[in-house]
């Protein structure tokens, strides 16, 4: 199994930065595309950003491009995600997610992912 913890959340001024780090356990990271999704009070668990297992391709949504930045270290067995110019609608709980090792839809899908962390609350004050 592959185990994830996400450290890094916290509270933040709107216009700051936090980088969110996912570190992961066993020998199949490296093979795995990873994201982060995130879910805010009374809403679904939403797509934020993905890598490739080489960490050579990458995949945000649009409310977040240009502003987060994911991506990885296999030596570490860890993936990170960068928020720049932090929202507070950008408020809400961040998981790490390991995507399923052959894929059946996209990344964008929830059903994608197989294995997730416990999730870090990002919280943004205006």
């Amino acid at each position: 199994q592959v185990q994830l913890v996400e450290s890094g959340g916290g509270l933040v001024q709107a216009g700051g930065s936090l980088r969110l780090s996912c570190a992961a356990s066993g020998r199949t990271f490296s093979s795995r595309p990873m994201g982060w999704f995130r879910q805010a009070p009374g809403k679904e668990r939403e797509f934020v950003a993905s890598i490739s297992s080489s960490g050579g391709s990458t995949a945000y949504t649009d409310s977040v491009k240009g502003r987060f930045t994911i991506s990885r270290d296999n030596a570490k067995n860890t993936v990170y995600l960068q928020m720049n110019s932090l929202k507070p609608e950008d408020t809400a709980v961040y998981y790490c997610t390991a995507r399923k090792p052959w894929s059946t839809s996209s990344a964008y899908d929830v059903k994608e992912y197989e294995y997730w962390g416990q999730g870090t609350q990002v919280t943004v004050s205006s």
